[in-house]
């Protein structure tokens, strides 16, 4: 089953914002009600998740997407490895956030943040500021070479759908990790608003990598969604160095990386140009950067010579 074409335009206009809101909403209704707020955040996830995939299913933005392209065990791993490299970080990096606090701010730390804010303009103050580190740690991984070498495994993905969302190096998302989570720690803000920012960055990131027809209108101002993502994943440099944002936009229109042409549409062909070379099973990409040079050499000759 396939939905039709009204169907289809209510999906790509409604879909993302309606899973948003109400993964959300059911987070703070929760929290509210004396839920432990890393509870909360986990039992709205996975309907989010579950809700995405059926979307791909019953409405694909390109359905030669939702055919295996021999990534998705690949992609399961990752997945795993992302989530432990997180796990563990993530104490380490509040433990870090909180000393910076101090230091920077001294006894003022925990003052700084606007916690008698209603929670939902906590999260929108939240998003902004850890874009901006966020922002420009993602550029420095597209414009310094060394950094490239490990979110390299980001682009290598042959297609475009939710699981794209954690396809990263270890490394690599321990560094956006870092450039987020301790500068809100260190302003003082809560678990609850730490655990929606997850939650947000979380069901953001699948639907910026679903195989959804995703149409924002003039959210695309606001928020770094599919429909600006898929630039992003283009072969064409040019085209793939803007649109860094995570979850928000802001920092590219800010700093002149914000694409989104009005007379074509994003390419179906992605992935890496010039690295001929480069692994796609699971081991492989996560030792890739240290064997740099086997990525980068160009494919040997055929046994017979070259054709002239």
């Amino acid at each position: 089953m396939v939905f039709g074409s009204r169907t289809r335009a209510l999906i790509a206009r409604l879909g993302f914002p309606l899973v948003m809101a109400s993964a959300l909403a059911a987070a703070i209704w929760g929290m509210n009600r004396g839920v432990e707020p890393i509870l909360a955040g986990v039992m709205v996830q996975l309907p989010s998740f579950l809700v995405v995939m059926a979307l791909e299913r019953l409405a694909p933005f390109h359905p030669a997407w939702n055919r295996n392209h021999g990534d998705l065990g690949v992609d399961i791993r990752h997945i795993v490895t992302v989530t432990l490299t997180s796990g563990i970080a993530d104490p380490l990096l509040r433990g870090l956030g909180v000393v910076l606090g101090g230091w920077l701010l001294g006894g003022y730390a925990l003052g700084v943040w606007p916690g008698q804010w209603p929670l939902a303009a906590q999260l929108a103050l939240a998003l902004v500021i850890g874009e901006l580190g966020q922002y420009w740690v993602h550029r420095m991984q597209h414009e310094v070479p060394w950094l490239w070498r490990f979110h390299a495994l980001h682009h290598s993905a042959p297609r475009l759908y939710w699981l794209n969302a954690a396809r990263f190096h270890p490394l690599d998302i321990l560094l956006n990790n870092f450039a987020a989570t301790v500068p809100l720690v260190a302003l003082g803000a809560g678990e609850d608003v730490l655990v929606l920012w997850v939650l947000f960055a979380a069901i953001h990131g699948i639907f910026q990598h679903c195989n959804v027809p995703v149409r924002l209108g003039a959210l695309n101002w606001i928020f770094s969604m599919a429909e600006l993502h898929r630039w992003h994943h283009s072969r064409r440099v040019v085209e793939s160095n803007r649109n860094y944002g995570q979850n928000l936009i802001v920092w590219d229109i800010v700093f002149g990386t914000r694409f989104l042409p009005a007379d074509r549409e994003p390419p179906r062909d992605i992935g890496l140009t010039g690295l001929p070379n480069y692994p796609m099973t699971w081991l492989a990409q996560e030792l890739a950067p240290f064997r740099w040079a086997r990525a980068v050499e160009p494919p040997a000759e055929p046994s017979g010579g070259s054709r002239d």
